[in-house]
């Protein structure tokens, strides 16, 4: 069977667009209409609520995934009210038009979960702590409308995240137009003719690799998400432990016990303060940042668990967010909105208290290096002279 697909690139906040769907869909009377959208946003989109547990979020440690999401949401919602209209309006359009011509509807992007995760395991630690802040920024700055209207979003994001990261953008982009890709070339197989509706930044890429499709990666590839043993950020985790417990060693070891618990009481101090006040900066309970301050240290120095875990948990547990919170943000109109919602603060309580601790982390051995300018290569030595035998170390040290 030959099959005829037409792809229509839009601007997710534009009027025209939304017309030149309605407009294709009818003069081509299509079989199927693909939209790009996975399971998910079609729910979503079609006003379903999403069950979404936020301990679990933090449990799993997706905190990073939630609030990208989260923001990827706000910053579209936020343009479509610029001019008047509803997020997604085109794909509503697209769906909509489908049922009065007939047509089946296709969903066809890539499971947004899976592209989220695939997006941070591409960035490196100092990228994601980069986009951090630049979304943090671009929360508080009002968006030139007139500017980015002609474009679609994700160009716009592509845009900034290949100043950030090539392969950032190659996960957001490309991957996805292979995958669309595929979904319509295997549509083709069924349907006589094809309309499909995505995002402006996404048609060269699906009509590149529809004209070449052994050119497409392997799909499971695609849909493979990394379970990392070790990244660099654990790898610095392990290494910063290393590098304090051989200052506290070397301190006790040639200054004396009560000038190691002097260490261990700046550590504790720098980790403890720094990540209660980035908790309540976020807005989180002062039993949150309690806890918070008591962990700080700890997680500091084990890279297998965070301090926002802790305090994520505990906001949880005070603020007990429903079901109904989660639905509410795709509602949100401002970041006082967000804030407001009690689901988006137990998550921005615990990304912002693992932010502290880890500005603590840097500060604190920065301060114990610089307070006490030990001689670690001496120690170092010291201990393979004697073996590792801490009672002869005392030895082998010369002061």
């Amino acid at each position: 069977m030959q099959s005829r697909i037409y792809i229509v690139g839009t601007a997710h906040v534009s009027q025209k667009s939304v017309e030149e769907v309605k407009k294709v869909i009818r003069d081509v009377q299509p079989k199927a209409v693909a939209v790009e959208l996975d399971e998910k946003r079609f729910r979503a989109l079609m006003g379903e609520k999403q069950e979404v547990n936020v301990v679990d979020v933090i449990k799993r440690g997706d905190v990073s995934t939630f609030l990208l999401t989260v923001f990827l949401s706000f910053l579209q919602k936020k343009l479509g009210e610029e001019k008047g209209l509803t997020p997604g309006a085109e794909m509503l359009a697209a769906i909509e038009e489908a049922k009065n011509v007939g047509a089946d509807i296709l969903l066809i992007d890539r499971d947004l979960g899976i592209t989220m995760r695939r997006f941070l395991d591409s960035l490196s630690f100092f990228e994601k702590i980069k986009l951090f802040f630049h979304f943090i920024k671009g929360m508080f700055e009002d968006v030139d409308v007139d500017e980015l209207i002609e474009k679609d979003l994700t160009e716009i994001l592509v845009e900034e995240f290949r100043r950030i990261s090539p392969n950032a953008a190659k996960v957001l982009v490309d991957e996805r137009d292979a995958f669309m890709a595929y979904n319509l070339i295997r549509a083709a197989e069924r349907y006589e003719k094809i309309v499909a509706v995505v995002g402006a930044g996404h048609k060269k890429g699906i009509e590149r690799y529809l004209s070449k499709p052994e050119d497409i990666p392997s799909i499971p590839e695609l849909l493979k998400v990394k379970k990392k043993k070790f990244s660099f950020a654990k790898v610095f985790g392990f290494a910063v432990t290393f590098v304090f417990l051989l200052i506290f060693v070397t301190v006790a070891l040639t200054l004396g016990l009560s000038e190691a618990r002097e260490i261990f009481l700046i550590w504790f101090l720098i980790n403890g303060v720094l990540s209660a006040l980035f908790t309540l900066v976020a807005g989180g309970h002062v039993f949150s940042a309690f806890v918070a301050f008591l962990v700080a240290w700890l997680t500091s120095l084990n890279p297998l668990i965070a301090a926002g875990w802790f305090a994520g948990l505990v906001e949880a547990y005070v603020r007990k967010p429903t079901t109904d919170d989660l639905y509410e943000l795709t509602k949100a109109e401002s970041l006082k909105q967000l804030m407001k919602n009690k689901a988006f603060r137990v998550i921005f309580v615990a990304a912002m208290a693992n932010v502290g601790s880890m500005i603590g982390t840097f500060l604190g051995l920065w301060i114990i290096w610089e307070k006490y300018g030990v001689n670690v290569k001496e120690v170092i030595q010291a201990l393979i002279l004697s073996g590792l035998n801490p009672f002869l170390i005392s030895k082998s040290l010369t002061f």
